[in-house]
Parts: structure tokens; C-alpha cells; sequence
């Protein structure tokens, strides 16, 4: 039985040393495996591109995030120092309307800096939403063209 099965194969390997494959389809074949590795390298250009935009959206959000986090941790600053400074003002008062006028006058000042600092906060996210969605805009359609292709 072992003989017969070995026979075979060997029979079987003999014939397939003799067959040829078709030139028009070896032809095919080949323009097939052409036009794939053209789409593949096409696909991991434009995968690798949308990898680098990726990440260059990422960054630019992030340091938009950044900077509002650091504005928002300075005006804290600066409004907790003044609060500070206005306490200790009001505490060294000799009469109450002295008191009374410190407190009026620090919340004043007060109001007005907060109307500063949220029109300043309110302009920086405006610049940085501006900006991430210009960076998405631009990579966006030099990536569709590049698709295109």
C-alpha cells in the first residue's frame, strides 16, 4: 500500500514537471500581481500620510488645549493673589466704610478683570479651534487628492 501511494506521487510529480501554465494566463496573473502591489504601495502612502495628519492634528489640539489650560491657570493665579491682597487690605481697616469701600473697589476691579480675562479665554479657544480645524481642513484635502490619484 505504502508502494502504490508513493508511486503515485511520484507519478503525479512527474506530470506536473511536464505541464505549462498558459502564456495569457501567466500574463494575467502577473499584470494582476502588478496593479495589486501598485494599489498596496498607493494605500500605504496615503495610510501612512493620514498617520503623520493624525498626529499633526493631535499636536496642534493639544497644544491649543496647553495653552488655554495655562491661561486659565494664570488668570487663577492672578485672581486668587488679587483676592489675597484685597483680604488683607480690608483686615488692616481702621473704620468699617474704609472695609467697605476696599471690598467695593476690589470688586470692581474684580469685574472688570473677569470680563477681560473670559474675553481673552474666549478669543484664545476661538484661535485654537480656528487653527485645529484649519490643520484638519488642509490634510483633509491634500489627502482626498492624494486619494484621487
Amino acid at each position: 500500500m505504502n508502494e502504490q501511494f508513493t508511486q503515485q506521487a511520484q507519478d503525479m510529480f512527474a506530470a506536473a514537471k511536464e505541464a505549462r501554465i498558459p502564456e495569457n494566463f501567466q500574463a494575467f496573473a502577473e499584470e494582476g500581481v502588478s496593479k495589486s502591489r501598485e494599489a498596496f504601495v498607493k494605500m500605504n502612502s496615503v495610510a501612512q500620510d493620514s498617520a503623520k495628519a493624525a498626529e499633526e492634528v493631535f499636536l496642534a489640539a493639544q497644544a491649543g488645549a496647553k495653552a488655554i489650560g495655562e491661561k486659565v491657570v494664570h488668570n487663577t493665579t492672578v485672581n486668587a493673589q488679587a483676592a489675597f491682597d484685597a483680604a488683607e487690605s480690608i483686615a488692616r481697616a481702621k473704620t468699617l466704610p474704609e472695609a467697605a469701600r476696599l471690598q467695593a473697589n476690589y470688586l470692581q476691579q474684580q469685574f472688570a478683570v473677569a470680563g477681560a480675562q473670559t474675553k481673552e479665554l474666549f478669543e484664545l479657544s476661538t484661535k485654537v479651534a480656528r487653527q485645529t480645524f484649519e490643520t484638519v481642513n488642509t490634510i483633509t484635502s491634500k489627502n482626498f487628492e492624494q486619494f484621487k490619484q
